[in-house]
């Protein structure tokens, strides 16, 4: 297969520049393998100067055609579509915002597995609990719990304890006399 050409616009002196003023490392050395094949280098010499394979350097010539020195920059891999799409993030703020009925939904609160079981029911999409909680997160939820109370607490104790209406109060012990001192400790009175 013959090897591509690269574009008219661009020689040799003009991919070092642009090389030079990149601030992506390997965008600058595409751009050298390039000049190279512009200097009239094979694509085997390129690929010696990449560092890759002679098939990679063609992919670099496909991009450097099509979208000029910016089509050699890595760009951030797509990844996977999300599981959730506009309207099935609708439809849960929906159900979220209006509540669990009881006799139609089995709870009296939304727990994220219920939440997956209603997606599943409703669209037949099967969603984890790590990602429906983070996409609740990203639409504004947070997950409540309640404060951990030990078994025996009493709350009335603990809402006098709070106003600090029922806490003895410190006083002054009356200043005992000499004579009630003495027969408390059984003898003389000592200075320390």
């Amino acid at each position: 297969m013959p090897p591509l050409p690269l574009r008219v616009d661009f020689d040799a002196k003009k991919a070092r520049a642009a090389a030079r003023l990149s601030k992506d490392g390997p965008q600058a050395r595409r751009l050298l393998a390039l000049a190279a094949i512009y200097d009239g280098a094979t694509r085997s010499e390129a690929a010696r100067i990449g560092g890759v394979t002679v098939q990679i350097v063609r992919d670099w010539v496909e991009k450097f055609n099509k979208h000029g020195p910016e089509g050699l920059i890595d760009r951030k891999a797509p990844g996977k579509a999300p599981l959730l799409n506009a309207d099935h993030r609708k439809a849960l703020v929906a159900i979220i915002e209006s509540g669990p009925t009881p006799a139609i939904h089995g709870v009296v609160r939304w727990r994220i597995v219920d939440l997956c079981q209603w997606l599943f029911e409703e669209f037949r999409v099967s969603v984890s609990k790590q990602t429906l909680s983070r996409e609740l997160r990203s639409l504004g939820y947070r997950k409540l719990s309640a404060r951990p109370r030990h078994h025996a607490q009493k709350p009335e104790e603990a809402e006098a304890f709070k106003k600090g209406g029922s806490l003895p109060r410190w006083t002054r012990s009356p200043r005992l006399s000499r004579a009630a001192l003495r027969s408390k400790s059984g003898g003389p009175m000592k200075r320390v």
